[in-house]
């Protein structure tokens, strides 16, 4: 290194690349609404571990598989946020804990109960690799979603010591949430995903109507949380859905930023709203 030449600047340690590659932070997100709505239900406390556990690893294949899947793909567009283009994570890494996750997925899954377990790996985990596998590129990419966030209340419901379906409004809101959190997650790749032959249902409607649905679907989605359980909403639950007229009206005029930030804090709100009606 000769003089007056800065050092190369490290790479995140290996771990972290490794969670950055599985998508950690909405892996993470849905694992941890798994996790408040199993203590919000009757599960007792080891089952509401297992069974959050179960969610959590079932994500995690999801996001490895999708960067696997995708590498080619984030090479061409010089995708510098991802670890196995930059080699921050050896692509060896990333499809040993897809593998260690997918048989943790499946081993913590059967713990909760057939019926949950069936739901987790199929409709839940299964339904994101089909996104990746193809879906994705197709009208048919919000279908994960829908699969995966309406039956995710279901999950929970089934490992319990009284195994049911989740009440329909409970399902019609985390179809409403998925589907909705689907096109703002799309929204700041369009271009790059355009480039490669991706074409989704968002990239085929456009961007406004994209930002437009998924407003809809939010605020659907938050409406079905206050109406939905039985007995009159509470005063807080009411000052929750006022919040999310505003930001929906934010979404219609404001410019620049406003209305994707405004659409993310309706998505936020609707999952406080989601588990505290349990």
């Amino acid at each position: 290194m000769t003089a007056g030449t800065a050092p190369p600047r490290p790479g995140p340690p290996r771990v972290l690349a490794l969670l950055a590659a599985a998508h950690g932070g909405p892996a993470l997100a849905v694992g941890a609404i798994a996790g408040l709505l199993a203590l919000r239900g009757d599960l007792g406390r080891l089952d509401a571990v297992v069974v959050t556990a179960a969610v959590l690893t079932g994500q995690l294949t999801i996001g490895w598989g999708n960067d696997l899947r995708d590498l080619p793909r984030d090479r061409a567009v010089g995708r510098a946020d991802k670890p196995l283009v930059t080699g921050a994570v050896p692509a060896g890494w990333v499809v040993g804990a897809l593998v260690a996750a997918g048989l943790a997925c499946l081993a913590l899954s059967a713990l909760v109960g057939w019926r949950g377990a069936l739901v987790n790996v199929v409709l839940g985990a299964g339904a994101g690799h089909l996104y990746n596998l193809g879906l994705k590129a197709t009208w048919w990419s919000w279908v994960p979603y829908a699969s995966a966030f309406g039956t995710l209340p279901s999950v929970i419901t089934l490992a319990g010591p009284a195994p049911a379906w989740a009440p329909l409004w409970t399902t019609g809101a985390g179809v409403a949430l998925g589907v909705g959190a689907h096109l703002l997650n799309t929204l700041p790749d369009l271009a790059d995903d355009e480039r490669t032959g991706v074409r989704g249902l968002p990239h085929r409607i456009g961007e406004h109507p994209s930002r437009v649905l998924a407003v809809v679907l939010l605020s659907a989605a938050s409406l079905l949380t206050v109406l939905g359980p039985p007995g009159p909403p509470p005063a807080w639950a009411w000052a929750a859905l006022a919040l999310v007229a505003v930001l929906a009206v934010s979404t219609a005029t404001a410019g620049g930023r406003a209305p994707f930030r405004a659409a993310v804090a309706i998505a936020l709100l609707d999952v406080v709203l989601l588990v505290a009606a349990g």
